[in-house]
């Protein structure tokens, strides 16, 4: 892939793990995300998901199911596409650059779109736009009182459904504001590029216009209408990630680390020295998350089920 601009820090890369430490793709865990280790059943496809360009009538089933699972309230619209990152990188055209404030250490993404775009980005103060993270990532940061007071308002709720009662859903009738789900985190099918948008009827209508038709390929729409019904499954799936949250932090602090936050989805600790870990684990083939603001922070995914006794031999 061509990197253009500032390199910019995600979790993943495993192909580099494995250059660096040996292996196949299979003796690895990878915990550098925070992707649910035990993915929705996507069961069958209809070969016609797959052969034929998507209508109408698949779209309004995806949305519908999607209003219907995040209570989105009416007067906000609601955009389906092909991962929140296509969104993120769109948003910051909805207005002419000037200054957004984007509180961190978080995502970096948000920031790199606004700045490839000419916005200024700040940490705090006055601006036209502003961005939150929340549930925040890496810590975990819950924002209970975000600021309305910008012309764009973005809340990015991509790790939100694990914690459905802090959502910011009801904000999405104000003006300006623009809420951002993401499908891959929570139902782990990160690969089948799957996000919304949910908010300010005509910002939304204007990325509907820049992101174009068939948006959306036929088999994600059948299987992202699929699991947005079926709220017994993420119940479950909302309880046995507290539990192995749980579990993990009990794990790691056994160790001598501190816990600094995180989701159910991920945690975050302060390890002393996090190269240093990130490579003790490594060996063991198991990949981490480290971040260039920081050399204590270390965050670690939940691991499978099957992958449980093999992040306890790497500690």
């Amino acid at each position: 892939m061509i990197q253009t601009g500032p390199i910019r820090d995600h979790g993943g890369g495993l192909d580099a793990a494995m250059a660096q430490y040996g292996g196949a793709r299979t003796d690895w865990l990878d915990l550098s995300t925070g992707i649910n280790p035990m993915p929705y059943p996507v069961g069958d496809v209809p070969s016609y998901a797959w052969e034929s360009l998507p209508d109408e009538a698949a779209f309004e089933r995806l949305e519908r199911a999607a209003r219907r699972f995040w209570s989105v309230p009416e007067g906000a619209a609601i955009l389906a596409a092909p991962g929140a990152s296509a969104l993120i990188a769109r948003i910051p055209s909805l207005r002419l650059a000037s200054r957004v404030v984007i509180p961190g250490p978080t995502y970096n993404e948000h920031a790199a779109s606004f700045r490839g775009q000419g916005w200024s980005v700040e940490d705090s103060g006055s601006a036209d736009a502003r961005v939150v993270v929340h549930p925040n990532n890496p810590d975990g940061h819950l924002w209970t009182t975000p600021i309305f007071d910008q012309p764009l308002t973005v809340i990015d709720e991509s790790f939100c459904d694990v914690t459905p009662d802090a959502s910011h859903i009801n904000s999405a009738t104000k003006p300006g504001v623009l809420i951002l789900k993401s499908f891959g985190k929570f139902w782990g099918l990160a690969g089948l590029r799957l996000g919304f948008v949910i908010g300010d009827p005509a910002l939304v209508a204007r990325l509907r216009e820049s992101i174009g038709p068939w948006q959306i390929s036929g088999p994600a729409l059948t299987i992202g209408t699929r699991a947005l019904a079926d709220r017994h499954w993420a119940d479950r799936t909302r309880a046995r990630l507290a539990a192995d949250a749980t579990r993990l932090d009990e794990l790691m602090t056994s160790k001598g680390v501190t816990l600094v936050g995180g989701t159910t989805l991920f945690r975050l600790y302060e390890v002393g020295d996090a190269a240093a870990w990130q490579q003790r684990l490594a060996k063991g083939h198991i990949w981490s998350r480290v971040f260039p603001y920081s050399d204590r922070w270390l965050r670690l995914g939940l691991p499978s089920a099957t992958g449980w006794a093999q992040l306890e031999r790497a500690l």
